[in-house]
């Protein structure tokens, strides 16, 4: 049955531990062996066979431009679509000539943006709905369907930054804060990408941040979320595979870093001496990237690209030179505060 669901869980009668055939040990080094012959070696040269055309690929691309797809006439689904670099993505993608669904809890601002969206000669309607909330999302496909047609671009923008250790917060806080940052991503895409299946077309794009690669304190919350988010576009992009439809439905993943967005955002900012050190793009230009990744079916877009090669490095690094990069950058701790109401905003 579909209902079902395939996880395991303790038997009525309570854990039953699994039982494996007893192995001698004097046996063991005959059995690694064989095991080698049988599977390692044989699926080691399987895997250098696949890395030639992946090689060639790569080569290719270093001399020659990406091919970039159109997405003109398609329809785009902007979460937090309202403001920041929301609205910069909706108006982005609409110059490329998508009609665009501009989803936020603040009605008035997204019918703003819908307003100066349809004014490059596109569709948009602004539609309210919690993402947060499966329900919501569930509706919400079916309005924009209805009024727009199928979505083939999805975007999942929306998110809340607090400054939060992990103490800070109260439940309601921490709760608002995972299901705006991640659980929505499991909705969204849950809701809209069998649509896509079916039309054999559609790209997902997930806003996550630099935090994902470089974690700070006083943002834990946050940074789990981002985290996250790289993790379910990383897994997501693999199932597509495995379905073998990587061909057809692409997923891009972002990872900005300051971004202009709410003015108390850049007066925090501001008195941190952040952006005196730290340069800040404007969400036009994040979007531009975005928007030009899309179209180049990028699996991920940092911003700037120069932090791809850094991001990457730094993981290599060991535990105690990454906190000490992060204590030359920093220069200085962030003040521990401890609302996330008080400081929440929308994704920087």
């Amino acid at each position: 049955m579909e209902d079902e669901v395939p996880y395991f869980t303790n038997a009525d009668e309570g854990y039953v531990p699994a039982k494996l055939a007893e192995r001698s040990s004097k046996a063991q080094p005959l059995r690694l062996l064989q095991f080698a012959v049988r599977h390692v070696i044989p699926d080691v040269l399987h895997f250098l066979l696949q890395l030639i055309p992946l090689i060639v690929q790569a080569l290719v691309g270093l001399v020659l431009p990406a091919k970039k797809k159109s997405i003109r006439g398609q329809t785009a689904l902007v979460t937090g679509g309202a403001n920041g670099l929301g609205r910069a993505l909706c108006l982005r993608l609409a110059r490329e000539g998508c009609h665009v669904a501009v989803v936020d809890i603040d009605l008035p601002g997204a019918q703003r943006t819908a307003a100066d969206v349809r004014q490059l000669g596109v569709k948009s309607v602004a539609f309210l709905a919690d993402i947060a909330s499966s329900e919501e999302v569930d509706r919400l496909r079916v309005a924009v369907e209805t009024k727009l047609g199928p979505v083939d671009v999805l975007v999942n923008n929306a998110g809340l930054l607090a400054v939060l250790s992990l103490s800070g917060g109260n439940a309601a806080d921490l709760e608002r804060i995972i299901n705006v940052n991640l659980l929505s991503h499991f909705w969204t895409i849950r809701s809209f990408l069998p649509g896509m299946t079916d039309r054999h077309r559609g790209h997902i794009v997930g806003i996550a941040s630099i935090a994902a690669y470089f974690p700070v304190g006083r943002f834990i919350p946050y940074t789990v979320t981002k985290y996250a988010v790289r993790a379910l576009m990383e897994s997501l992009n693999s199932e597509l595979r495995m379905d073998g439809l990587d061909h057809e439905l692409h997923t891009t993943c972002v990872y900005p870093s300051l971004i202009a967005t709410r003015q108390q955002f850049m007066e925090m900012l501001d008195s941190l001496n952040f952006l005196k050190r730290f340069y800040v793009f404007t969400p036009e230009q994040v979007a531009e990237q975005i928007v030009t990744g899309v179209l180049a079916n990028k699996r991920e877009v940092f911003v700037p690209n120069i932090l791809a090669l850094f991001c990457k490095q730094f993981e290599c690094l060991p535990s105690g030179l990454r906190h000490l990069l992060v204590r030359c950058v920093m220069r200085g701790k962030i003040p521990k505060l401890m609302s996330a109401q008080e400081n929440g905003s929308k994704q920087p």
